[in-house]
């Protein structure tokens, strides 16, 4: 049912393979929650046979984004809700983005502390969407521009809720972030399926998977895509990074979402080496040290 794939989906097929991977688990779980709200308690065999026809119309009627892209009636839920925010040049000083986003409803900023001390810098982002399931997550991927074709100094966040892409929120301040910068003549074809793949591994939680139920005890906070004349970059934001007084156990968990980031997200081999002109090897700095421009600052590079 919702865990085959009809073999007319319209989705990328790579996409396809890793939403899969990504919302095993939701799957899994709302399969088993299914079995035993629907399994009665004691039945008759002819009571079996009316219950499964009973089942087997209910199955007919069900439709998921991999079988019906438009007109879908089932959800399937992510681990935690998710918003994307967007800024670009045509964005300063409007009320709207001029781009397809703009035909998704503005909100206002999530009264935190950390919202407060951003408000001045946070003026041009624009909140575009929140969503909390797969489906809602594939309507807006194929509803906005792709990297690839964003103007020069565009940016996409794409954060959990509640949380704004500012290193003064509540969530971030703490922490920093692993970034990779690629030349733009080399990557212009790549870039797009990284963003995704990106996306996916976020909105799945395959990153750094909470050990419990409760969202906040993962490390990643929101990804980020920008754009530059001359280079793409892409970064994960982390809640918590390596102090002076350093936490073997927080490092552990920071390198592995770099070599996640690197490996299975991006496609690079562990040892490949990235560095040239205009291009970074995957690493992570804190941001605090980020702010020390033009000073001697610690970085992990995997």
């Amino acid at each position: 049912m919702a865990s085959s794939t009809p073999s007319n989906s319209t989705l990328p097929a790579a996409a396809l393979q890793a939403s899969r991977a990504a919302l095993s688990a939701a799957l899994a779980d709302q399969e088993a929650s299914a079995s035993i709200t629907d399994a009665p308690e004691s039945t008759e065999p002819g009571e079996i046979q009316e219950v499964e026809v009973d089942m087997q119309k209910q199955a007919e009627q069900i439709r998921t984004v991999f079988s019906d892209p438009n007109n879908f009636n089932v959800k399937h839920p992510l681990f935690s809700a998710w918003t994307l925010w967007f800024d670009s040049p045509s964005t300063k000083g409007r009320n709207l983005p001029q781009t397809p986003i703009s035909a998704f409803p503005q909100t206002p900023l999530p009264q935190t502390p950390g919202a407060a001390a951003a408000q001045g810098w946070m003026e041009d982002i624009k909140r575009v969407i929140n969503f909390d399931s797969v489906e809602e997550f594939w309507g807006l991927y194929n509803n906005i521009i792709p990297p690839s074709q964003l103007p020069q100094k565009a940016n996409y966040y794409l954060f959990k809720e509640g949380i704004i892409p500012a290193w003064e929120d509540e969530a971030n301040k703490h922490g920093g972030k692993w970034s990779i910068q690629l030349p733009k003549d080399k990557n212009r074809h790549n870039v797009d399926k990284m963003w995704l793949f990106t996306m996916l591994a976020a909105i799945g939680e395959t990153f750094d998977p909470s050990p419990s139920n409760n969202a906040s005890d993962s490390l990643i906070t929101g990804v980020i895509v920008s754009t530059r004349p001359q280079f793409y970059r892409l970064s994960i934001w982390t809640r918590l990074a390596p102090g002076t007084d350093e936490d073997p156990k927080l490092r552990q968990r920071i390198e592995s979402v770099g070599r996640h980031f690197k490996i299975q997200v991006l496609g690079y081999q562990e040892s490949a080496r990235l560095a040239g002109p205009l291009a970074t090897e995957v690493e992570f700095q804190s941001h605090k040290d980020s702010e020390k421009k033009g000073k001697s600052v610690r970085k992990i590079i995997v």
